[in-house]
């Protein structure tokens, strides 16, 4: 990347929160990607959940032989997320679109992302089986395929992967975000959620560094925090220098003034 070039952005932008982002929230990102080249990562988890009932079972979910939650991805599942994801990446096209931002979307599976073997062994009821399950973990990120960075412009990913068969793997998409953000020598990697700030022992904290946040991770964490904070620690061990979570606006977020800051050290 050139020196002259502004450092890119990644903001993933979590499904759970998307319906609440108002329209401040989107002008204030989009004054960010006409100063920064902008990449977007989106999760798909409540639009999945609003598409089909069965989405919102729990047999729709599995957990390994380490007790890690996983959606359980078939074929037909993965038709759905991209199903659900031209949805949603219409919705935010049209919202940067109306305000001078062109984006363009690619799924991390048209070469974006690699993944590697995924497990096979998961839990149902009180026995371990052998399931396929179409998850991997992200390998390999090619910048390449996001063609050009630049100022007033953004790229959106669906956090689909490739595996080593060929086959579509579903990819956590926090971990997805802090691979891409590590690939482009990112800077910031931004993590928007629902919740305002990590909480430890029910108290919000805004400024952490790696190693407490690993160790709260592993001791404390539950849920999809948990995987934040898992995303957040790949990201900073990437080079990327600062992750922020939270709620609020992005500039408030990269200033400091909302969500928790997760540093190196």
């Amino acid at each position: 990347m050139s020196r002259d070039m502004p450092v890119p952005i990644v903001v993933k932008l979590g499904g759970s929160c998307l319906d609440d982002l108002a329209g401040a929230w989107w002008d204030d990102l989009a004054g960010h990607a006409a100063r920064h080249p902008l990449v977007l990562v989106h999760g798909w988890s409540k639009p999945l959940s609003r598409f089909s009932e069965r989405y919102r079972d729990p047999s729709a979910f599995l957990r390994d032989r380490y007790g890690n939650r996983s959606r359980w991805t078939t074929p037909e599942v993965i038709g759905d997320i991209k199903t659900v994801s031209a949805e949603l990446a219409d919705d935010v096209t049209a919202r940067l679109a109306a305000r001078g931002i062109p984006v363009e979307r690619l799924l991390g599976s048209d070469g974006l992302v690699q993944a590697g073997p995924g497990e096979t062994w998961w839990w149902q009821g009180k026995q371990l089986v052998e399931l396929e399950n179409l998850v991997g973990p992200i390998t390999k990120v090619d910048p390449a395929r996001l063609g050009t960075l630049r100022p007033g412009h953004a790229h959106l990913v669906t956090p689909l992967a490739r595996d080593g068969e060929g086959r579509e793997v579903n990819t956590d998409a926090d971990r997805a975000a802090a691979a891409i953000a590590g690939a482009l020598a990112a800077t910031d990697l931004v993590l928007v959620t629902d919740v305002a700030h990590l909480l430890v022992e029910d108290r919000p904290v805004t400024r952490i560094d790696a190693e407490a946040a690993a160790a709260f991770r592993d001791r404390g964490a539950t849920g999809g925090m948990r995987k934040k904070l898992r995303a957040a620690c790949e990201a900073l061990e990437q080079g990327v220098r600062e992750v922020v979570l939270g709620s609020g606006p992005v500039s408030e977020l990269l200033s400091g003034r909302a969500g928790t800051t997760i540093t190196r050290g």
